[in-house]
């Protein structure tokens, strides 16, 4: 719960409560947890796993992480684990989506 809790609207319990349930209701629905190199939990991911795409609902890092570029590489591990699907963003994540594209073409 800690790392959603960095999320504005899910700094309130019950609103966290909320999104966990909601995460749970379907198998369509996926929170992946990211791991730096010392192996401590820094970042999740929430997901909408569709037959063509996978919406990103939630990404939050730690504030420690933040200037690391972990979101980029949580989105290349997201982009690796499902190489036929598009990663897209809701609207709250849909600008870092874009920003990691314009980075991954650049590769």
């Amino acid at each position: 719960m800690g790392l959603l809790s960095f999320v504005p609207d899910l700094k309130e319990i019950a609103n966290l409560q909320t999104e966990l349930e909601w995460y749970d209701a379907s198998y369509e629905r996926v929170l992946y947890l990211w791991k730096n190199e010392n192996r401590d939990f820094v970042g999740i991911i929430g997901t909408e796993i569709n037959d063509d795409f996978i919406m990103v609902r939630q990404i939050s890092v730690s504030p420690a992480e933040r200037s690391q570029g972990v979101s980029f590489l949580m989105l290349d591990d997201l982009a690796d684990l499902y190489p036929d699907k598009r990663i897209m963003g809701n609207i709250e994540a849909s600008a870092l989506i874009a920003k990691w594209e314009q980075h991954d073409d650049g590769k």
